[in-house]
């Protein structure tokens, strides 16, 4: 923070430099006129009048007033004001607006003073010289202040590439160049547009295609490259990212045109952020339309277990903000419930019903007190044990904890008559090849059971893996690159459905509000990422080259892993919504409550034995579409040897 001295210093030294400014303005109108009257005293009735009149000097006295006009509608246009080495066309405008006013101001006083109409052109024409030379002044001082600043400092500057000639690859290069401390130096802008190919812009190359980035950056030894296209939609970004990443520069991407507008008064170089691994999807970022989610949330008790995992923490954020009577978050793990408690304490503040309540929901008889206690009218059911191998060393926990747990959070939602209760399940439920998967779609089932007897409204919603999530594979490459490699992967075939944690929750809801009973919502997903990509992928945001700089090595297949993942069931029927990215699937044969409550009793007995191979036979039993991840495995290797031998 500055001094008050140093205030002081600045204020007189802005002082000082106005004055100079008019000073030279002055020097510049008073030789521009004294020539221009010059020249008119020689003329012979040619385009300049010879001034005539009854009194001496009157031709000195019209001169005189014009510049005196001139000088003072500079001075109510504050055109002393502006910092002319960040002046743009606003300013250069508002230089020949305070010359326009100037020239009228002096019409208006001759006619009045020397009662006299003055010689319009010849008088136009003399207000029009020195307000040209006055703004090349100001353009010759700034090309040379940008000239010294970029002498000065370019030598240390790293290349930079601008991929987009349009509107704010412009900005963005002219904020290079008059940026003393930014690191960069524009080597080039690269546009697929061939009317700018082969130009300049700021004396700066405009080359293309973007194809041929390769050998851009290559001829220009380039190590950055910034992408400065926010117009450009998900498809052409993702084309642009996948044909940069590969060659080894760092990559930055400028907000889209919302973000980008809204902090307009940010430089556009701080502006820019690096790729994030959610840009390179394959797919654009889905969005919902939000206002049919916010008005069933408002004023309502709304209740969210797991509330502190990474689906739970981001739900109660964007419930908070929809305004509920009370918001109750359930998780076993105190760590993540004090962190959400505090993170939306500080948002909120007593603006928000916040209740934490530490309970696990293998503990029936502390979900019944919390249902009597807060009476919930919607039920976001987050909790469950998600990690695969983990679940398959210790099938027990998935049962209780998962199939268990939903039932005594489903039968309390019921007692106590809340209005929704919304399950959230997982891809790996479809045709599951592990314990967690089968477990899941348990929850499946006891979700419809209750559905087909109870006032309350039971849906579960299914989505893929989610980046960055606690436990998924990309915080694993993350800590493996900061650790120096080499990243693993159990198998380089492998693919997976993904979704950010925003489009999650935010699937989640608006499946709350669509939901009437016993629906199986799924979002539709778009095309699968290969797990190998996704790795070389994130070594290159890191800014190093997959095996080369950071080996990518595979270590085989996990206990209960599939190559592939599903997010459809082929044996049940599939509805499209009001919305066409989330789809319906009703069951054919719907389960009762009796049918679930016989299934769970077949569960309990198995857990009583203790072992672990009849607690998988009991749920392959009532999981029908659960098979060996090696029966499933064979027949995914074997359909893409045939695919392959086709192609």
């Amino acid at each position: 923070m500055k001094t008050e001295s140093q205030v002081t210093v600045h204020s007189r030294f802005s002082q000082v430099r106005e004055l100079c400014i008019v000073l030279i303005d002055t020097v510049i109108l008073s030789i521009s006129l004294f020539a221009l009257y010059l020249v008119s005293m020689q003329s012979d009735g040619g385009y300049f009048v010879q001034f005539s009149g009854d009194r001496e000097g009157f031709a000195e006295l019209q001169f005189l007033l014009l510049g005196l006009c001139i000088l003072l509608s500079m001075i109510l246009f504050k055109a002393y004001a502006s910092l002319w080495r960040y002046a743009m066309s606003r300013e250069y405008l508002a230089l020949f607006k305070a010359g326009a006013v100037g020239y009228i101001l002096y019409l208006l006083v001759a006619g009045i003073v020397f009662r006299q109409v003055p010689p319009v052109i010849p008088m136009l024409f003399s207000t029009m010289v020195p307000v040209l030379l006055m703004l090349l002044m100001r353009l010759c001082y700034r090309r040379y202040r940008d000239w010294m600043v970029f002498s000065r400092v370019s030598h240390n500057k790293t290349a930079a590439i601008i991929v987009g000639a349009g509107d704010a690859g412009v900005l963005l290069l002219g904020e290079m160049h008059r940026n003393a401390n930014n690191t960069y130096r524009p080597a080039c802008l690269v546009d697929d547009d061939p009317q700018k190919i082969g130009k300049q812009i700021q004396g700066v190359p405009v080359e293309g295609p973007i194809h041929n980035m390769a050998a851009i950056v290559e001829r220009y030894n380039a190590r950055t490259i910034y992408v400065a296209i926010p117009s450009a939609s998900e498809k052409k970004q993702q084309e642009i990212l996948r044909i940069c990443m590969p060659l080894g520069c760092k990559v930055r991407l400028l907000p889209d045109m919302l973000a980008f507008s809204a902090k307009s008064e940010q430089p556009l170089i701080k502006q820019a952020r690096e790729v994030r691994i959610e840009d390179l999807l394959g797919r654009p970022q889905v969005v919902f339309d939000r206002t049919e989610s916010e008005g069933f949330l408002q004023d309502k008790v709304v209740m969210v277990t797991g509330g502190g995992g990474s689906i739970g923490s981001e739900l109660c954020r964007q419930i908070a903000k929809q305004k509920p009577r009370m918001l109750v978050v359930v998780d076993i793990y105190e760590n993540n419930a004090y962190d959400i408690q505090q993170e939306l304490r500080s948002v909120h503040g007593q603006g928000l019903d916040l209740r934490i309540e530490v309970a696990s929901v293998r503990d029936e008889h502390k979900i019944n007190r919390l249902f009597e206690r807060y009476h919930p009218h919607i039920v976001f059911h987050a909790a469950a044990h998600k990690h695969v191998p983990l679940m398959e060393h210790c099938p027990e926990e998935a049962i209780r904890n998962n199939v268990f747990g939903t039932y005594h959070v489903a039968k309390a939602a019921d007692r106590y008559q809340a209005e929704k209760f919304i399950m959230i399940s997982t891809d790996k439920a479809v045709n599951p090849t592990n314990v967690m998967g089968a477990s899941k779609r348990l929850c499946e089932m006891v979700v419809q059971g209750m559905g087909s007897c109870s006032k309350t409204c039971f849906a579960a919603v299914r989505f893929g893996n989610v980046l960055g999530s606690n436990g998924s594979v990309i915080p694993l490459f993350q800590r493996q690159i900061q650790n120096g490699g080499p990243i693993t992967v159990t198998d380089k075939r492998i693919i997976r459905y993904f979704m950010t944690i925003p489009e999650a929750v935010q699937l989640v809801l608006q499946c709350g509000a669509m939901a009437e009973q016993s629906e199986i919502f799924v979002l539709d997903m778009g095309s699968p990422v290969s797990i190998l990509e996704l790795a070389e992928n994130m070594v290159r945001l890191s800014g190093y080259t997959p095996y080369v700089d950071m080996q990518i090595v595979e270590t085989g297949l996990r206990p209960g892993e599939k190559l592939y993942e599903e997010l459809l069931m082929r044996s049940e029927d599939l509805t499209v919504t009001s919305n066409h990215k989330i789809f319906i699937e009703h069951q054919k044969e719907p389960f009762t409550l009796a049918d679930i409550r016989e299934k769970l009793r077949e569960l309990d007995a198995a857990l009583a034995t203790d072992s672990k191979d009849k607690i998988i036979t009991t749920m392959k039993k009532l999981v029908p579409t659960y098979k060996s991840p090696e029966e499933v495995n064979t027949k995914a290797v074997a359909d893409l040897d045939y695919a392959a031998a086709v192609h």
